[in-house]
C-alpha cells in the first residue's frame, strides 16, 4: 500500500471544530477526526480477516504528527505478518499487567487477602508475620519468576539457625504461594515439586527434643518473682503472669480476647475453633479462674479494655507475638538448660503437668482433670464420640485454685 503523508502538521493545527465530526486522511489508514468539541483524535482504520477494524493512538498535539505516522507504520507491519494490532495491544497490556502483578511482595500480598478469607485470624496474622519478618525482606526487589531454590534456601538456612519451627512453616508457606503463583499465570514453572521427599532439600531434619521446662522449686520460686517484679512491657509482664497461674498454649495467650473472660462466673471460655484440637463436636475449652488471675486482668484492664486484644503489642492495636513474653524470659536470665533454668512460654505446660504430680500427694485431682486442665484430648477418635460431652468445670475449679495458691506461695514465702 503506498503511504502518502498528505497532511502537514500547521494543516492540523489550524483545524476549527464544526457543526458536525470530519476527519483529515494521510494515507495508510491514518486520519485525524476533529470533533465537535474541539479534541483532535488520531485514528488507524485496517482490514484483518475481512473485517474492518478501528483503534486509536490518543489525541493531537499529545501524539505528533510523527509519532501518528510512526504507530502507523508500526501496525501495518503487524498486519503485513498476519497479526492483528488490536489483539496483540491487549495481550501486551496484560502481559505487562501480569508481569506487574508479578512482583514477589504483590503475590504475597494477594496470597496472604486470599489466605484470610480461608483461615482464622490467629494463623492469618502469624502467617503474614513471617512474610513481613523472615521473607520479604530477601525477596521485595524480585518478580517471582525470578526467584530461585538458592534464594528459598537462603532464606530457610537463616531462620533455621533462630528458629527451626518456624524454618519449617517457610517452607509450607512458599511452596502454597508459588502454587497460587501457578494457578494466576503469574508463572509458568514452579521450582518446587511438590513431591513428600522434597522437604529434606531445604529443611535441616531436626532432634526431637521436649520443651526445656522448670521443675526446681527453688528455680521456679525464682522466676516467679522474677515474673512478679518484671519492669518492662505491661502487657508482657501480666501474660507472664497469667501463664504462670492457667498454662495455656503460647498461640492462646497471646492472642487472648477480652470476650472470652466471664468475670461473673470466674471463667475463660476460648472457642473450641482457637484450640489445637479443633473437633467441632468437642465443647469450648472452659476454664476457672483463680482470684489472682482475676487480678491480673483487673490490673490490665485499664491498659487495653478497650480493644478486642487482651495483651497488646507496642502499636496498642495487635496481640503481642508470642516471641515477646519469650524475649523476656531470656532477659531475666532464664535460657541455661543445663541448669535446669530454661524457660519459654510452652514450658510453662509442662511446669504445671509436672508439679501438680508431685504435689498432689493425696490424689485429690483425677488423670482426667489433669489432662483438661492443658486441653488434652483423648487421641483416639471413638473414645473421644463418647466423653466429649463431659463437663469438667467444676472438677477443674479447685485443681487451678491450688495450683494458684502454690504458686503464691512461692511469690510470698520461702521454699523449704
Amino acid at each position: 500500500m503506498a503511504i502518502l503523508n498528505i497532511l502537514k502538521d500547521i494543516q492540523i493545527k489550524q483545524a476549527k471544530p464544526k457543526d458536525k465530526d470530519y476527519f483529515l486522511n494521510d494515507g495508510g489508514g491514518l486520519r485525524i477526526a476533529i470533533k465537535t468539541t474541539g479534541n483532535k483524535i488520531w485514528e488507524f482504520r485496517y482490514t484483518f480477516n475481512q473485517k474492518r477494524r478501528v483503534t486509536t493512538f490518543k489525541s493531537y498535539p499529545i501524539v505528533s504528527l510523527e509519532n501518528a505516522r510512526l504507530k502507523r507504520d508500526e501496525f501495518l507491519n503487524l498486519i503485513a505478518k498476519g497479526i492483528d494490532p488490536i489483539e496483540k495491544n491487549k495481550e501486551d497490556k496484560q502481559e505487562q499487567l501480569i508481569d506487574t502483578q508479578g512482583m514477589f511482595l504483590n503475590v504475597v500480598s494477594e496470597w496472604l487477602e486470599e489466605e484470610g478469607k480461608r483461615v482464622k485470624a490467629n494463623t492469618h496474622l502469624t502467617k503474614v508475620r513471617i512474610f513481613e519478618n523472615d521473607i520479604n525482606p530477601f525477596l521485595k526487589d524480585k518478580h517471582i519468576k525470578d526467584v530461585t531454590k538458592d534464594d528459598i534456601l537462603q532464606i530457610i538456612k537463616t531462620k533455621e539457625i533462630q528458629a527451626p519451627n518456624v524454618a519449617t512453616r517457610i517452607f509450607t508457606f512458599l511452596r502454597a504461594l508459588f502454587n497460587y503463583a501457578i494457578f494466576k499465570g503469574y508463572l509458568t514453572k514452579n521450582i518446587f515439586s511438590n513431591s513428600k521427599d522434597e522437604t529434606k532439600y531445604y529443611i535441616t531434619k531436626q532432634e526431637v527434643k521436649h520443651f526445656a521446662k522448670i521443675t526446681d522449686e527453688k528455680i521456679l520460686k525464682e522466676l516467679v518473682e522474677d515474673i512478679y517484679n518484671y519492669q518492662g512491657m505491661h502487657s508482657i509482664r501480666n501474660s507472664l503472669r497469667f501463664v504462670l497461674h492457667i498454662p495455656l498454649r503460647a498461640e492462646n495467650l497471646c492472642n487472648l480476647k477480652w470476650k472470652y473472660i466471664d468475670f461473673n462466673k470466674k471463667l475463660l471460655i476460648i472457642p473450641r475453633a482457637e484450640m489445637k484440637v479443633k473437633d467441632k463436636n468437642l465443647p469450648d475449652f472452659q476454664i476457672p479462674l483463680s482470684d489472682e488471675v482475676i487480678n491480673i486482668l483487673n490490673d490490665q484492664k485499664p491498659f487495653t479494655e478497650h480493644q478486642s486484644y487482651i495483651f497488646l503489642g507496642t502499636d496498642n492495636k495487635k496481640p503481642i507475638n508470642t516471641e515477646s513474653p519469650n524475649g523476656a524470659l531470656k532477659r531475666m536470665g532464664y535460657n541455661d538448660e543445663r541448669k535446669g533454668k530454661k524457660q519459654r512460654l510452652h514450658g510453662f505446660r509442662g511446669t504445671f503437668r509436672s508439679l501438680i504430680e508431685t504435689l498432689d500427694t493425696d490424689n485429690k485431682f483425677s488423670f482426667e482433670v489433669k489432662e483438661r486442665a492443658l486441653d488434652h484430648q483423648e487421641s483416639n477418635k471413638v473414645v473421644r464420640a463418647y466423653s466429649h460431652k463431659s463437663d469438667y468445670t467444676k472438677q477443674l475449679k479447685p485443681l487451678m485454685e491450688f495450683w494458684s495458691d502454690y504458686i503464691l506461695s512461692l511469690k510470698d514465702d520461702e521454699v523449704k
